[in-house]
């Protein structure tokens, strides 16, 4: 069968080095679960190492040639094939609240938008790995203090440990992307459980970080929080300046003041 043409709109890129495919399928320990979910697969450059893995790997495209590839190259995933866009799809039709892996090389014009739906399934999934466009690997990993931190960096970070692995240049691609890749591996924190509100929790990263060169009083100031409150110190700060840790420390405080 003929190879797949790369789709601009799908934000394809295709991985055409086996010993960088090999090296990611590699970044998953295999601990805590029995499934892997492949996002994107393609032509099955990564898959096929998954596939030797004791463990059963099922792959998620959205991409119909793709499907009818993997379909006619790789016997060992019939039935395996969820021809639909995991943004959308309930992958509990799949999984049935079981533990599941999440591996890929993640189209780069919704990868960011892969991490907050992995968030939304933390509870399923205690390891995450893959390939990112640089630059958005680099945010997911960074820490406090820095231009790159950011909403991705505190959200996952409060539930998972972060680690960027290596970097992709280029030419392994087909067709070669303007931008260097970043492959990272999430480890989920076990026993941990977020001592506040969710929602809140996410509301305050996600408002602070709006205007993140003010202070957290100024940005924040659309929550109405009390004048006593505000005067506490922490809003002397800029949301760049704290990690998840601080992050959860005010939202707790904001919790408090609104008893």
């Amino acid at each position: 069968m003929e190879k797949v043409k790369a789709k601009k709109h799908l934000g394809q890129h295709f991985l055409n080095d086996e010993s960088i495919a090999k090296d990611i399928a590699d970044t998953l320990s295999l601990e805590g679960y029995e499934n892997i979910l492949e996002i994107g697969p393609g032509m099955g450059v990564l898959t096929k190492y998954l596939l030797d893995k004791p463990t059963t790997t099922y792959v998620i495209e959205i991409d119909n040639e793709s499907v009818d590839y993997l379909n006619a190259n790789y016997p060992k995933l019939h039935d395996h094939i969820i021809s639909k866009d995991f943004l959308k799809y309930n992958i509990n039709e799949i999984f049935e609240g079981k533990q599941f892996a999440i591996i890929g090389n993640f189209p780069y014009n919704i990868s960011t938008q892969i991490v907050f739906r992995a968030l939304e399934l933390r509870n399923q999934i205690p390891e995450f790995s893959g390939m990112f466009q640089k630059e958005v690997a680099e945010r997911i990993c960074e820490k406090k203090g820095t231009k790159a931190y950011g909403i991705l960096s505190v959200l996952v970070q409060a539930f998972y440990e972060a680690e960027y692995l290596f970097t992709v240049h280029e030419h392994v691609f087909n067709p070669p992307p303007k931008v260097k890749s970043g492959v990272l591996r999430l480890r989920r924190k076990e026993n941990f459980t977020l001592p506040c509100s969710e929602k809140l929790f996410f509301t305050v990263v996600k408002t602070g970080f709006q205007q993140r060169r003010k202070t957290l009083r100024n940005s924040l100031k659309s929550m109405n929080l009390s004048d006593n409150l505000r005067e506490d110190t922490i809003f002397d700060l800029r949301p760049e300046q704290l990690d998840f840790q601080q992050f959860i420390e005010l939202t707790q405080k904001i919790e408090a003041d609104a008893v």
